[in-house]
């Protein structure tokens, strides 16, 4: 089953609009500047001290609230977005089968994963989104398609399940929701400002859709799909790609059926999902994928440190 809110992205480019979609596909179109981490700065982890912070604040949409202020254990919480070589070197000690790839093998119905592209030319009609039963986190874009020159790109068309079960390899597990709007609070360049991981003087410092969703990403932050990992200047926290790039799992159930994603995409736009903030949050059913959603992961500190500041 296709999520309500790739549904709504399909509607939307329905009728006359679909024929305007005319935005190159991120293939055309330039591959942005030459950035990301350092091989030394990859598979690290800060420390977010215990405290408290107001969740939910500056609501936006309806499920953000209620807006309330929690006190938080310490916990560490990797730098980046779990990246495709890393995500492969787990699948090569293990031989791991993401849910996408299962479905395929087994001849699940509705195997595969969502695919999101733009509409080539003005007389394309084909959707921007669409359930492609060969997409999968080897093939991004479906068959023919391969993670050629982006290793370090965050990892997409992950479950949750595949999300946990790298996280387990890892000597980790999946945040909370309640852990990663807290990092990504502190991390807030600007505290009044909620929308100051993502702009800055309406500059971007994120990787997220600049111009009018769906019919063009002018692509200013310098990429028009995903980017890779810490392309953009670490947050307060020390932390990259909290808001932007791929939405991120956490182990948090939203309702019966999905679990919470955080911190927005590549497809967040002013006019659509402004969703670029520490607050925003998303459902997911949890046994699907797409290719906008990745993953981070935390780990539980030492016993004997409490995650008080010192």
């Amino acid at each position: 089953m296709i999520p309500p809110y790739i549904l709504c992205f399909l509607a939307a480019c329905a009728g006359h609009l679909i024929t305007a979609c005319s935005a190159a596909p991120p293939s055309e179109l330039s591959p942005g500047p030459q950035c990301g981490l350092t091989p030394d700065q990859h598979e690290t982890f800060v420390h977010i001290d215990a405290g408290s912070f107001v969740k939910g604040a500056s609501p936006l949409y309806p499920e953000e609230r209620p807006t309330l202020r929690l006190q938080v254990d310490g916990f560490q919480l990797q730098t980046h977005e779990v990246t495709n070589a890393q995500f492969s070197r787990f699948v090569e000690a293990t031989a791991y089968l993401t849910d996408a790839e299962k479905g395929v093998m087994t001849g699940r119905s509705g195997a595969g994963s969502a695919v999101f592209s733009h509409t080539r030319t003005s007389s394309d009609t084909k959707p921007l989104w669409r359930l492609d039963e060969r997409a999968n986190w080897r093939q991004p874009e479906g068959a023919g398609s391969s993670l050629s020159g982006r290793s370090a790109h965050p990892v997409v068309h992950v479950s949750k399940q595949d999300a946990e079960a790298y996280a387990a390899w890892a000597g980790g597990r999946l945040p909370s929701e309640i852990e990663w709007e807290y990092a990504a609070s502190l991390g807030l360049f600007d505290p009044e400002i909620a929308t100051s991981g993502a702009y800055y003087a309406e500059q971007p410092r994120a990787n997220t859709w600049q111009g009018m969703f769906p019919l063009v990403d002018l692509g200013r932050d310098g990429f028009t799909g995903t980017a890779p990992v810490g392309c953009y200047e670490a947050d307060r926290a020390g932390l990259y790609d909290m808001i932007g790039n791929v939405w991120e799992w956490t182990d948090t159930p939203f309702d019966q059926v999905s679990h919470t994603l955080k911190g927005g995409s590549f497809l967040c736009a002013d006019n659509f999902c402004r969703r670029y903030r520490p607050a925003a949050r998303q459902s997911q059913e949890t046994d699907f994928s797409s290719s906008h959603i990745g993953f981070r992961i935390a780990r539980d500190l030492p016993e004997n440190d409490t995650g008080q500041s010192k």
